[in-house]
């Protein structure tokens, strides 16, 4: 099929697919007349892209999911490589979010310092 029919129903763009494509997330043929051709998996595949980018994982990250791409991720059970992924994104986030807090309740402290030190 042509990126045009493969946007049509993935939902995707056919920006987003060539950038897809670009990352080395999706691979196209070429046809006699140059077009890009795309097998019946890539339907599957682009599903996944999209879904697995939406739950805030990056290229980087889906790559590593290569051999999962091909299934449902969205119907069948996740592959154990997915499950590991999220759990490591998801400790990578908690970080990052209890981080953020430490700062919070620095900048808090420090203006009530501040608050107090004017009246």
């Amino acid at each position: 099929m042509r990126i045009g029919e493969l946007a049509r129903r993935t939902g995707a763009s056919p920006r987003a697919l060539r950038y897809y494509e670009q990352q080395r997330l999706l691979a196209s043929g070429r046809g006699d007349n140059g077009y890009r051709e795309y097998s019946e998996d890539a339907v599957v595949r682009v599903r996944n892209i999209r879904l697995l980018l939406a739950a805030g994982l990056g290229s980087d990250d889906i790559r590593e999911l290569d051999a999962c791409l091909s299934r449902d991720l969205a119907g069948e059970p996740t592959c154990a490589q997915a499950a590991e992924l999220y759990q490591r994104r998801l400790d990578a986030v908690q970080a990052r979010l209890d981080a953020l807090l430490d700062v919070k309740e620095r900048l808090s402290a420090q203006l009530g310092e501040i608050r107090a030190g004017r009246a």
